[in-house]
């Protein structure tokens, strides 16, 4: 009787089985229900800079790179945060991304120092400055890095797009660093057939690691790279070193959001995938990989168990688009989101300027797509956002990057005023409305 229901239901209604499957037997929310906050809920400001000030080796040498303009202090533009806390203690270490967009990028991946420079607190490279200083002369090192994912096992997953002010100079690659060492333990250049010469642009990672410590080895891995450009996800299946394409209508732009508003000024852009998120370990559901365009509205959902197989995707566009689901519309942008432990997904929306959280168990819609923090000064674009665990005390922290990427297309920004930040909360308070303290 119920599968009889069942197949009533569909075969007279808009409910695809990819639907149906995504959304029967959802365990109930652990959690409390939101309260909805405050306006202008202040987050914590950890870091704030009007440009970005870099640390070097020597004096010497950042003279030598403002003559021949491989630094230009006005160039460099911070698009992505990430936090690694000690198994075992010790400060948190905070990396940042700047990629190279143009020449005057000295590296494109550091940590925050604890030396306060002019602008704000200084950046160093990393892991050394050698790894960046040949400017895609040595393909051994980094080129240019959009974002990082440092997984549960302490490895920093970073994706180095191989580009200088859009100039492809070396072949996109991952490589991977044990946090605890800060050695070089994995690199995958990315084969020809994964990429698009001259199109294609790498500018997130996520990293799946389907065994994770305690009682995993973290040999279990997939990862999924955002290439917005050539409007494509590509899979890498690490164990096996292969990687293959994921291209179609699911992972376009759509032109109705191809011009993007914040505060007021507008730039256009018409970018393909962006951000990427998997449905957690432990909640009892199909997992998924939920992401969405950049210049689209739609939210997207493409199951984990279709997408990891690559004889799946053989038949080009028109490859497993059954499989894919179309969660809903939110009617404006976000960039970046990123996935509680408990299911709670969130992103940063363009208007109203705040931060959004969506449980995953619920229908994606208005109801279901809360506001949780609002400001229109500091959340001007959140390009970069992750979800870090606290050893101490096991809870989750919500990391934030803004970084004002409107007024950089405008030719507006101005280096007497704040136009970075680094801003914190705990995810808990956060969806309870209890400040973020």
């Amino acid at each position: 009787r119920f599968m009889f229901t069942f197949m009533f239901l569909v075969a007279h209604s808009s409910i695809s089985l990819a639907q149906y499957q995504y959304h029967v037997n959802r365990p109930k929310p652990s959690l409390p229900s939101f309260k909805f906050p405050a306006q202008y809920k202040e987050l914590v400001r950890v870091y704030e800079w009007k440009n970005i000030q870099y640390g070097f080796p020597s004096e010497q040498e950042r003279q030598e790179v403002l003559r021949n303009g491989r630094y230009n202090p006005d160039s460099p533009i911070p698009i992505d945060i990430d936090v690694y806390y000690p198994p075992k203690g010790g400060p948190a270490r905070l990396f940042v991304t700047s990629p190279r967009f143009g020449q005057g990028v000295p590296f494109s991946l550091g940590y925050i120092s604890n030396f306060q420079g002019e602008n704000g607190t200084e950046l160093q490279a990393y892991p050394s400055y050698q790894w960046h200083s040949s400017h895609g002369g040595n393909c051994d090192g980094l080129t240019s890095v959009y974002r990082v994912h440092i997984d549960a096992c302490g490895q920093m997953w970073i994706l180095d797009s191989g580009e200088i002010e859009f100039v492809q100079h070396c072949a996109p690659q991952v490589v991977v660093f044990d946090l605890a060492t800060d050695q070089l333990i994995h690199r995958y250049r990315l084969p020809q057939a994964s990429f698009k010469s001259g199109v294609s642009r790498f500018v997130n990672i996520l990293a799946d690691i389907r065994d994770p410590p305690p009682q995993g080895q973290c040999k279990d891995v997939f990862a999924y790279l955002a290439d917005p450009t050539s409007k494509a996800i590509v899979v890498y299946d690490v164990a096996a070193q292969k990687s293959w394409r994921v291209e179609n209508k699911f992972t376009y732009p759509d032109a109705k959001f191809g011009t993007h508003t914040v505060a007021g000024e507008s730039f256009e852009l018409l970018d393909g995938p962006l951000a990427l998120a998997v449905t957690p370990l432990g909640l009892g559901l199909r997992r998924h990989l939920i992401f969405h365009a950049l210049s689209n509205d739609l939210e997207v959902a493409i199951p984990l168990d279709v997408l990891n197989n690559a004889t799946n995707w053989g038949n080009g566009l028109s490859s497993s688009l059954s499989e894919f689901i179309s969660l809903g519309r939110r009617g404006i942008q976000c960039a970046s989101h990123a996935i509680s432990r408990n299911g709670f997904l969130f992103c940063g929306f363009l208007d109203p300027i705040g931060i959004f959280a969506w449980d995953i168990r619920t229908p994606y819609n208005p109801t279901n797509v809360q506001l949780i923090a609002l400001n229109p000064e500091i959340l001007q674009f959140v390009s970069g956002m992750k979800i870090v665990r606290r050893p101490t005390d096991g809870r989750e922290e919500l990391w934030l990057l803004s970084d004002r990427l409107q007024k950089i297309f405008a030719g507006t920004i101005d280096y007497r005023e704040i136009n970075y930040r680094v801003l914190r909360c705990d995810v808990d308070d956060l969806l309870q409305g209890r400040g973020c303290f």
